[in-house]
């Protein structure tokens, strides 16, 4: 009966995508609650020059939502042992919650918790510091990293079942939510490969669904303690075989059955980037909050946003308000953005090649200038 639902939910999506294209949107004049940048942090030295990016590009664009990916470039003062260097001061953060309240933008930080603990070739702050946390401490992080590789290496994990753990991801979270004065959290818990290891002491034998959904309510819960909101990414609980979306964008180790075991207030970022894949609405049917995530194809990136005004449109009362808005990722610094979108500013109607015009500081402009565009009825 489950994977008969799941298939009829799959077939709504399917036959619910390709709406966008036919001209329908025009009639909408709605608004999107959640119009949203997600970035990496700026590093101390790059803070001036991205304050003055809100103040003249994300204000004026009505962007309302900012998720920093602050995981530790901050000065943090519960575990200082795992501060980046060149981090970010407490007053660098002031100045940063100050120009959002200027302009009405939620800032939300991020901490990549369970999964995103190593990188290519390079272990993470966490397991760094704190090995004893590594759920695949036999797995040796190589000289040069290639994938695929034989140990299904892409990024490490933290053992979700170490009895240490939670204490110390528990007091950055709560350190980070309180600098920043804000009253939600983003975990990331994107692309997690490594969970339920068959030789982890704690998690062998135990299933991965269950172990995905208990870190994800055990996060949320000690959120929730202090009126907060968990974001997370929401790739994990789509299930990747199933819809054909593959082990990036959707899960092969049956974390997916999560869906249905994790509280129905955690807010789901809902990545696509190659095609504007209609998941929004198997997470609305599901009783979540969904925010349609765009990258670097401008043409993905207007899709989403025409899609979620449709997804609002042609809904329930008790739907509609499910679908949340849309967000820009940018998975580069701030340096490498600013800089491709400061040139692309000063001639945006230039002819562009395919590598020119496949960048998120165009999908940025093209996006948001739509999103106004359809706000406006046109």
């Amino acid at each position: 009966m489950k994977k008969l639902i799941s298939f009829i939910v799959f077939l709504l999506v399917l036959i619910w995508q390709p709406k966008a294209s036919f001209g329908f949107v025009a009639e909408v004049s709605d608004d999107l609650p959640i119009k949203g940048l997600a970035i990496a942090a700026p590093k101390s030295s790059e803070l001036v020059r991205f304050v003055s990016f809100i103040h003249e590009e994300l204000g004026p664009r009505n962007i309302n939502t900012l998720i920093l990916r602050v995981d530790y470039n901050y000065q943090f003062e519960s575990h200082p042992e795992l501060r980046d260097e060149d981090a970010l001061s407490k007053n660098d953060v002031k100045k940063l919650v100050a120009a959002g309240r200027q302009h009405g933008i939620k800032i939300i930080p991020q901490i990549n918790l369970l999964g995103h603990q190593s990188w290519a070739g390079t272990i993470g702050n966490l397991l760094k510091i704190y090995p004893e946390f590594d759920e695949t401490p036999h797995v040796q992080m190589p000289e040069v990293y290639q994938w695929p590789n034989p140990d299904g290496l892409y990024c490490k994990s933290y053992c979700p079942q170490h009895p240490g753990v939670h204490k110390v991801v528990f007091a950055l979270m709560d350190e980070i939510v309180e600098v920043f004065e804000t009253d939600a959290f983003h975990a990331g818990m994107d692309e997690v490969f490594y969970i339920g290891d068959d030789k982890c002491p704690r998690c062998q034998g135990l299933d991965k669904a269950e172990l995905f959904a208990g870190e994800v309510t055990k996060i949320r819960n000690h959120l929730a303690l202090k009126d907060r909101k968990l974001w997370i990414w929401g790739d994990r609980l789509i299930d990747g075989k199933t819809t054909g979306i593959g082990l990036w964008e959707g899960s092969y180790n049956n974390t997916h059955r999560a869906v249905d075991l994790i509280p129905k207030d955690v807010v789901i970022n809902d990545w696509h980037y190659e095609k504007p894949v209609g998941t929004p609405v198997y997470f609305a049917m599901k009783g979540f909050n969904v925010i349609s995530c765009a990258w670097r194809k401008p043409n993905v990136g207007v899709s989403h946003v025409e899609d979620m005004f449709l997804f609002r449109k042609n809904n329930t009362e008790v739907m509609k308000d499910r679908f949340a808005g849309v967000m820009l990722t940018v998975w580069s610094g701030v340096t490498p953005f600013l800089d491709g979108f400061d040139a692309f500013k000063k001639d945006p109607n230039k002819t562009m090649t395919e590598e020119e015009l496949n960048n998120p500081w165009v999908t940025f402009v093209r996006m948001f200038d739509r999103l106004d565009q359809i706000s406006k009825g046109g």
